[in-house]
Protein backbone atom coordinates (compact mmCIF):
# COMPACT_ATOMS: atom_id res chain seq x y z
CA UNK A 1 0.00 0.00 0.00
CA UNK A 2 0.90 3.62 -0.55
CA UNK A 3 2.21 4.83 2.80
CA UNK A 4 1.57 8.30 2.73
CA UNK A 5 -2.18 9.28 2.19
CA UNK A 6 -1.49 13.28 2.31
CA UNK A 7 -0.86 14.41 -1.27
CA UNK A 8 0.04 17.97 -1.74
CA UNK A 9 -0.86 19.52 -5.23
CA UNK A 10 2.73 20.66 -6.22
CA UNK A 11 3.57 16.63 -5.81
CA UNK A 12 0.83 15.78 -9.34
CA UNK A 13 1.22 15.27 -12.52
CA UNK A 14 0.21 17.82 -14.93
CA UNK A 15 -3.43 18.03 -15.09
CA UNK A 16 -4.07 15.94 -12.08
CA UNK A 17 -5.86 17.48 -9.23
CA UNK A 18 -6.79 16.45 -5.48
CA UNK A 19 -10.60 16.04 -5.17
CA UNK A 20 -12.53 15.02 -2.44
CA UNK A 21 -15.43 12.58 -2.41
CA UNK A 22 -18.01 14.85 -2.07
CA UNK A 23 -16.91 16.55 -5.26
CA UNK A 24 -16.85 13.35 -7.39
CA UNK A 25 -19.63 11.34 -5.87
CA UNK A 26 -23.22 11.46 -4.19
CA UNK A 27 -23.45 10.03 -0.62
CA UNK A 28 -26.38 7.83 -0.45
CA UNK A 29 -25.52 7.03 3.33
CA UNK A 30 -28.87 8.03 3.94
CA UNK A 31 -30.63 5.54 2.22
CA UNK A 32 -29.32 2.46 4.13
CA UNK A 33 -31.14 0.18 5.75
CA UNK A 34 -30.29 -2.32 8.58
CA UNK A 35 -32.22 -5.89 9.08
CA UNK A 36 -31.64 -7.13 11.78
CA UNK A 37 -31.34 -11.30 11.03
CA UNK A 38 -34.48 -12.31 12.62
CA UNK A 39 -36.42 -10.03 10.55
CA UNK A 40 -34.68 -10.95 7.12
CA UNK A 41 -36.71 -12.31 4.54
CA UNK A 42 -34.40 -14.91 2.61
CA UNK A 43 -33.96 -14.42 -0.70
CA UNK A 44 -32.34 -13.57 -4.21
CA UNK A 45 -30.78 -10.03 -3.32
CA UNK A 46 -27.07 -9.55 -1.95
CA UNK A 47 -27.50 -8.11 1.40
CA UNK A 48 -24.11 -5.80 1.73
CA UNK A 49 -22.14 -4.75 5.14
CA UNK A 50 -18.55 -3.53 5.37
CA UNK A 51 -17.16 -6.35 3.91
CA UNK A 52 -19.02 -7.66 1.21
CA UNK A 53 -22.26 -9.86 1.15
CA UNK A 54 -23.09 -11.11 4.60
CA UNK A 55 -27.03 -12.64 3.09
CA UNK A 56 -29.48 -12.62 0.95
CA UNK A 57 -32.95 -11.24 1.39
CA UNK A 58 -36.52 -10.99 -0.75
CA UNK A 59 -36.31 -7.32 -1.40
CA UNK A 60 -33.81 -4.58 -2.39
CA UNK A 61 -32.70 -0.89 -1.94
CA UNK A 62 -30.83 -0.21 -4.81
CA UNK A 63 -30.37 -1.19 -8.55
CA UNK A 64 -27.40 0.53 -9.99
CA UNK A 65 -23.97 0.81 -10.05
CA UNK A 66 -22.39 1.88 -6.16
CA UNK A 67 -19.25 1.43 -4.89
CA UNK A 68 -19.36 0.76 -1.23
CA UNK A 69 -16.74 1.96 1.66
CA UNK A 70 -16.24 0.08 4.97
CA UNK A 71 -17.09 2.04 7.35
CA UNK A 72 -15.98 -0.33 10.63
CA UNK A 73 -14.28 -3.26 11.51
CA UNK A 74 -11.18 -4.42 12.30
CA UNK A 75 -9.86 -4.90 8.43
CA UNK A 76 -9.91 -0.82 8.40
CA UNK A 77 -6.62 -1.18 9.64
CA UNK A 78 -5.77 -4.58 9.41
CA UNK A 79 -6.38 -4.72 5.36
CA UNK A 80 -6.50 -8.85 4.53
CA UNK A 81 -9.36 -7.51 2.45
CA UNK A 82 -10.61 -4.84 0.25
CA UNK A 83 -12.71 -1.92 2.02
CA UNK A 84 -13.66 -0.56 -1.04
CA UNK A 85 -16.15 -2.62 -3.48
CA UNK A 86 -18.60 -1.89 -6.51
CA UNK A 87 -21.89 -3.71 -6.36
CA UNK A 88 -24.71 -3.29 -8.97
CA UNK A 89 -27.95 -4.54 -9.82
CA UNK A 90 -30.70 -5.01 -7.21
CA UNK A 91 -29.15 -5.19 -3.90
CA UNK A 92 -29.29 -4.38 -0.34
CA UNK A 93 -26.59 -2.16 2.25
CA UNK A 94 -26.93 -2.11 5.80
CA UNK A 95 -25.20 0.90 7.69
CA UNK A 96 -21.80 -0.77 8.08
CA UNK A 97 -20.83 0.23 4.39
CA UNK A 98 -20.67 4.00 3.21
CA UNK A 99 -22.60 4.25 -0.40
CA UNK A 100 -21.48 6.54 -3.10
CA UNK A 101 -22.26 7.03 -6.81
CA UNK A 102 -20.60 8.05 -9.12
CA UNK A 103 -21.57 9.31 -12.65
CA UNK A 104 -18.80 8.42 -14.45
CA UNK A 105 -18.04 4.15 -13.94
CA UNK A 106 -14.24 4.78 -14.62
CA UNK A 107 -13.81 7.50 -11.46
CA UNK A 108 -15.54 4.78 -9.60
CA UNK A 109 -13.72 1.93 -10.20
CA UNK A 110 -10.68 4.16 -10.04
CA UNK A 111 -11.64 5.56 -6.78
CA UNK A 112 -11.81 1.90 -5.99
CA UNK A 113 -8.42 1.03 -6.75
CA UNK A 114 -6.89 4.15 -4.76
CA UNK A 115 -8.94 3.42 -1.66
CA UNK A 116 -7.86 -0.08 -1.38
CA UNK A 117 -3.96 0.93 -2.19
CA UNK A 118 -3.89 3.52 0.37
CA UNK A 119 -3.04 3.36 4.32
CA UNK A 120 -6.53 4.55 6.25
CA UNK A 121 -5.12 4.48 9.82
CA UNK A 122 -5.04 8.49 10.13
CA UNK A 123 -8.71 8.76 9.46
CA UNK A 124 -9.90 5.96 11.19
CA UNK A 125 -11.03 6.32 14.86
CA UNK A 126 -10.80 3.57 17.52
CA UNK A 127 -8.65 0.85 17.91
CA UNK A 128 -10.73 -1.81 19.58
CA UNK A 129 -14.00 -0.80 17.25
CA UNK A 130 -12.04 0.71 14.50
CA UNK A 131 -14.54 3.47 12.46
CA UNK A 132 -14.32 5.17 9.37
CA UNK A 133 -16.83 8.00 9.58
CA UNK A 134 -18.41 9.59 7.07
CA UNK A 135 -16.31 13.51 8.09
CA UNK A 136 -12.99 11.60 7.80
CA UNK A 137 -14.14 9.44 4.75
CA UNK A 138 -15.02 13.10 3.27
CA UNK A 139 -11.66 14.28 3.62
CA UNK A 140 -9.54 11.38 2.06
CA UNK A 141 -7.55 13.44 -0.35
CA UNK A 142 -7.56 11.42 -3.97
CA UNK A 143 -5.57 12.40 -6.53
CA UNK A 144 -7.40 12.25 -9.92
CA UNK A 145 -6.45 12.70 -13.42
CA UNK A 146 -8.59 14.16 -16.68
CA UNK A 147 -11.15 11.54 -17.13
CA UNK A 148 -9.16 10.28 -20.13
CA UNK A 149 -6.06 9.36 -18.43
CA UNK A 150 -8.41 7.87 -15.64
CA UNK A 151 -9.52 5.57 -18.26
CA UNK A 152 -5.87 4.59 -19.66
CA UNK A 153 -4.47 3.82 -16.01
CA UNK A 154 -7.87 1.60 -15.15
CA UNK A 155 -7.28 -0.18 -18.57
CA UNK A 156 -3.10 -0.63 -17.93
CA UNK A 157 -4.54 -1.74 -14.20
CA UNK A 158 -6.94 -4.32 -14.95
CA UNK A 159 -4.52 -5.97 -17.80
CA UNK A 160 -1.63 -6.00 -15.35
CA UNK A 161 -4.30 -7.77 -12.74
CA UNK A 162 -5.26 -9.51 -14.88
CA UNK A 163 -1.83 -10.94 -15.65
CA UNK A 164 -0.63 -11.18 -11.89
CA UNK A 165 -3.99 -12.94 -11.00
CA UNK A 166 -3.53 -15.61 -13.37
CA UNK A 167 0.27 -16.12 -12.41
CA UNK A 168 -0.81 -16.34 -8.36
CA UNK A 169 -3.12 -18.77 -9.59
CA UNK A 170 -0.06 -20.61 -11.22
CA UNK A 171 1.62 -20.51 -8.17
CA UNK A 172 -0.98 -21.24 -5.76
CA UNK A 173 -1.87 -24.29 -8.08
CA UNK A 174 2.42 -25.58 -8.08
CA UNK A 175 2.43 -25.16 -3.95
CA UNK A 176 -0.59 -27.28 -3.96
CA UNK A 177 0.59 -29.88 -6.05
CA UNK A 178 3.53 -29.74 -3.91
CA UNK A 179 2.18 -30.13 -1.24
CA UNK A 180 -0.21 -33.03 -2.71
CA UNK A 181 3.13 -35.03 -4.02
CA UNK A 182 4.40 -35.76 -0.60
CA UNK A 183 1.14 -36.17 0.64
CA UNK A 184 0.31 -38.71 -1.77
CA UNK A 185 3.96 -40.95 -1.34
CA UNK A 186 3.32 -40.55 2.18
CA UNK A 187 0.06 -42.17 1.79
CA UNK A 188 1.20 -44.61 -0.79
CA UNK A 189 3.67 -46.22 1.66
CA UNK A 190 1.81 -47.24 4.22
CA UNK A 191 -1.35 -48.22 2.11
CA UNK A 192 0.97 -50.38 -0.34
CA UNK A 193 2.34 -52.35 1.70
CA UNK A 194 4.80 -55.07 1.47
CA UNK A 195 4.80 -59.15 2.39
CA UNK A 196 7.14 -58.47 5.03
CA UNK A 197 5.51 -55.75 6.41
CA UNK A 198 3.39 -56.57 9.69
CA UNK A 199 0.10 -54.86 11.76
CA UNK A 200 -0.15 -53.60 15.79
CA UNK A 201 -1.51 -51.12 17.31
CA UNK A 202 0.52 -48.66 18.92
CA UNK A 203 -0.35 -50.02 22.26
CA UNK A 204 1.26 -53.14 21.04
CA UNK A 205 4.63 -51.52 20.36
CA UNK A 206 4.92 -49.31 23.47
CA UNK A 207 2.81 -47.48 25.99
CA UNK A 208 1.12 -44.63 26.03
CA UNK A 209 2.86 -42.18 28.42
CA UNK A 210 2.84 -38.56 29.68
CA UNK A 211 4.93 -36.15 32.32
CA UNK A 212 3.40 -35.79 35.29
CA UNK A 213 0.93 -32.84 35.83
CA UNK A 214 2.71 -29.68 37.27
CA UNK A 215 -0.16 -27.25 38.71
CA UNK A 216 -1.02 -23.93 37.53
CA UNK A 217 1.08 -21.65 40.81
CA UNK A 218 4.08 -24.23 39.91
CA UNK A 219 4.03 -21.81 36.43
CA UNK A 220 5.55 -18.24 35.69
CA UNK A 221 5.59 -16.19 32.95
CA UNK A 222 9.04 -16.67 32.92
CA UNK A 223 11.87 -19.18 34.07
CA UNK A 224 14.65 -21.04 33.34
CA UNK A 225 13.32 -24.21 32.26
CA UNK A 226 10.14 -24.04 29.09
CA UNK A 227 6.93 -25.15 29.79
CA UNK A 228 4.97 -26.55 26.88
CA UNK A 229 1.08 -26.27 27.02
CA UNK A 230 -1.03 -27.58 23.99
CA UNK A 231 -1.00 -23.62 23.00
CA UNK A 232 2.66 -23.65 22.86
CA UNK A 233 3.33 -27.04 21.55
CA UNK A 234 6.38 -26.76 18.78
CA UNK A 235 6.27 -23.29 19.28
CA UNK A 236 8.02 -20.58 22.04
CA UNK A 237 6.52 -20.97 25.35
CA UNK A 238 5.06 -18.37 27.19
CA UNK A 239 5.04 -20.53 30.78
CA UNK A 240 8.24 -22.02 32.73
CA UNK A 241 9.15 -24.10 36.22
CA UNK A 242 11.56 -24.01 38.19
CA UNK A 243 14.89 -26.31 37.62
CA UNK A 244 14.10 -27.65 41.11
CA UNK A 245 10.73 -28.74 40.25
CA UNK A 246 11.71 -29.59 36.84
CA UNK A 247 14.67 -32.21 38.51
CA UNK A 248 12.08 -33.67 41.34
CA UNK A 249 9.47 -34.51 38.28
CA UNK A 250 11.85 -35.70 35.76
CA UNK A 251 13.55 -37.96 38.12
CA UNK A 252 10.23 -39.44 39.86
CA UNK A 253 7.79 -40.06 36.81
CA UNK A 254 7.82 -40.45 33.07
CA UNK A 255 9.80 -38.33 30.60
CA UNK A 256 10.30 -38.43 27.53
CA UNK A 257 13.73 -40.05 25.59
CA UNK A 258 15.74 -38.18 22.92
CA UNK A 259 14.00 -38.83 19.85
CA UNK A 260 10.86 -39.93 20.90
CA UNK A 261 7.82 -38.51 19.09
CA UNK A 262 5.78 -36.16 21.24
CA UNK A 263 2.19 -36.04 20.12
CA UNK A 264 -0.94 -33.15 20.51
CA UNK A 265 -3.73 -35.16 21.54
CA UNK A 266 -6.00 -32.28 22.19
CA UNK A 267 -6.79 -28.90 20.23
CA UNK A 268 -5.13 -29.78 16.39
CA UNK A 269 -4.57 -33.87 16.84
CA UNK A 270 -1.21 -34.98 15.74
CA UNK A 271 0.62 -32.39 15.57
CA UNK A 272 4.04 -33.76 16.50
CA UNK A 273 7.53 -33.02 17.63
CA UNK A 274 10.22 -35.18 17.73
CA UNK A 275 12.12 -34.52 21.52
CA UNK A 276 15.22 -33.25 21.07
CA UNK A 277 16.39 -33.49 24.62
CA UNK A 278 16.57 -29.59 25.68
CA UNK A 279 15.55 -28.95 28.74
CA UNK A 280 11.56 -28.67 29.37
CA UNK A 281 8.43 -30.13 30.79
CA UNK A 282 5.11 -31.02 28.65
CA UNK A 283 1.49 -30.23 29.49
CA UNK A 284 0.30 -33.60 30.85
CA UNK A 285 -2.51 -35.60 28.95
CA UNK A 286 -2.21 -33.02 26.23
CA UNK A 287 0.90 -34.00 24.70
CA UNK A 288 1.69 -37.77 24.48
CA UNK A 289 3.92 -40.63 23.66
CA UNK A 290 4.41 -43.56 22.64
CA UNK A 291 7.11 -45.47 25.01
CA UNK A 292 8.67 -47.31 22.05
CA UNK A 293 12.42 -48.58 23.29
CA UNK A 294 12.61 -48.78 19.29
CA UNK A 295 12.84 -52.71 18.91
CA UNK A 296 9.76 -53.00 17.24
CA UNK A 297 9.41 -49.76 14.82
CA UNK A 298 11.51 -47.06 14.67
CA UNK A 299 10.70 -43.97 16.09
CA UNK A 300 11.29 -41.85 12.95
CA UNK A 301 9.23 -44.55 11.45
CA UNK A 302 6.88 -44.09 14.04
CA UNK A 303 7.04 -39.93 13.22
CA UNK A 304 6.41 -40.30 9.48
CA UNK A 305 3.08 -42.91 10.64
CA UNK A 306 1.75 -40.21 12.86
CA UNK A 307 2.14 -37.41 9.62
CA UNK A 308 -0.12 -40.27 7.41
CA UNK A 309 -2.67 -41.32 10.55
CA UNK A 310 -6.04 -40.89 10.34
CA UNK A 311 -7.02 -39.21 13.95
CA UNK A 312 -10.90 -39.75 13.54
CA UNK A 313 -11.70 -42.61 11.29
CA UNK A 314 -15.07 -43.81 12.56
CA UNK A 315 -16.60 -41.06 14.41
CA UNK A 316 -17.47 -38.48 11.42
CA UNK A 317 -16.53 -34.98 13.57
CA UNK A 318 -13.95 -33.73 14.50
CA UNK A 319 -12.57 -34.81 17.88
CA UNK A 320 -11.07 -32.47 20.52
CA UNK A 321 -9.27 -35.07 22.44
CA UNK A 322 -7.67 -38.38 21.54
CA UNK A 323 -7.57 -40.22 24.37
CA UNK A 324 -4.89 -42.48 25.51
CA UNK A 325 -7.38 -45.63 24.68
CA UNK A 326 -7.84 -44.42 21.22
CA UNK A 327 -4.31 -44.33 21.09
CA UNK A 328 -3.48 -47.63 21.90
CA UNK A 329 -6.21 -48.72 19.63
CA UNK A 330 -4.72 -47.70 16.32
CA UNK A 331 -3.47 -50.37 14.10
CA UNK A 332 0.15 -49.27 12.25
CA UNK A 333 1.91 -50.99 9.45
CA UNK A 334 5.63 -51.44 9.18
CA UNK A 335 8.07 -53.34 7.49
CA UNK A 336 9.89 -55.67 10.21
CA UNK A 337 13.56 -54.62 8.58
CA UNK A 338 14.39 -51.89 10.40
CA UNK A 339 16.88 -51.14 7.70
CA UNK A 340 13.82 -50.96 5.57
CA UNK A 341 12.03 -48.98 7.43
CA UNK A 342 15.30 -46.03 7.75
CA UNK A 343 14.96 -46.41 3.82
CA UNK A 344 11.56 -45.32 3.75
CA UNK A 345 12.33 -42.61 6.36
CA UNK A 346 15.01 -41.46 4.38
CA UNK A 347 13.08 -40.80 1.39
CA UNK A 348 10.47 -39.80 3.26
CA UNK A 349 12.77 -36.52 4.62
CA UNK A 350 13.75 -36.29 1.04
CA UNK A 351 11.01 -35.99 -0.57
CA UNK A 352 9.85 -33.40 2.39
CA UNK A 353 12.87 -31.15 1.95
CA UNK A 354 12.17 -31.24 -1.85
CA UNK A 355 8.76 -30.18 -0.94
CA UNK A 356 9.76 -27.71 1.34
CA UNK A 357 11.94 -25.70 -0.70
CA UNK A 358 9.03 -25.47 -3.54
CA UNK A 359 6.14 -24.43 -1.20
CA UNK A 360 9.50 -21.64 -0.65
CA UNK A 361 9.74 -21.10 -4.14
CA UNK A 362 5.63 -20.60 -4.77
CA UNK A 363 5.63 -18.83 -0.82
CA UNK A 364 7.94 -15.96 -1.98
CA UNK A 365 6.78 -15.80 -5.78
CA UNK A 366 3.39 -15.36 -4.21
CA UNK A 367 4.62 -12.22 -2.61
CA UNK A 368 6.84 -10.93 -5.08
CA UNK A 369 3.47 -10.87 -7.10
CA UNK A 370 1.76 -8.99 -4.29
CA UNK A 371 5.29 -6.42 -4.19
CA UNK A 372 4.50 -6.23 -7.98
CA UNK A 373 0.56 -5.15 -7.50
CA UNK A 374 1.37 -2.88 -4.69
CA UNK A 375 4.64 -1.25 -7.08
CA UNK A 376 2.35 -0.82 -10.12
CA UNK A 377 -0.72 0.93 -7.88
CA UNK A 378 2.17 4.00 -7.00
CA UNK A 379 3.09 4.06 -9.87
CA UNK A 380 -0.62 4.58 -11.16
CA UNK A 381 -1.41 7.20 -8.58
CA UNK A 382 1.27 9.22 -8.77
CA UNK A 383 1.12 9.66 -12.36
CA UNK A 384 4.01 7.16 -13.59
CA UNK A 385 1.95 4.73 -15.19
CA UNK A 386 0.88 5.65 -18.23
CA UNK A 387 4.59 7.47 -19.32
CA UNK A 388 6.35 3.73 -18.68
CA UNK A 389 3.71 2.64 -20.91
Amino acid sequence: MIKESTIENTNLPSGWAIKNLPEISKDFDRKRVPITKSKRISGEVPYYGASGIVDYVKDFLFDEDLLLVSEDGANLLARTYPIAFSISGKTWVNNHAHILKFEEPTTQKFVELYLNSIKLDEFVSGMAQPKLNKTKLNSIPIPLPLIAEQKQIVSILDKAFAAIDRAKANAEQNLQNAKELFESYLQNVFENKGDDWEEKTLGEIGKVSMCKRILKKDTSPSGEIPFYKIGTFGKKPNAFISREKYEEFRSKYSFPKVGDVLLSASGTIGRRVIFDGKPGYFQDSNIVWIDNNGEIVLNEFLNEFYGYCDWNPSKGATISRLYNDDLRRIKISYPKSKEEQKQIVEKLDSLSAETKKLESIYTQKLADLEEMKKSILQKAFSGQLTTIN
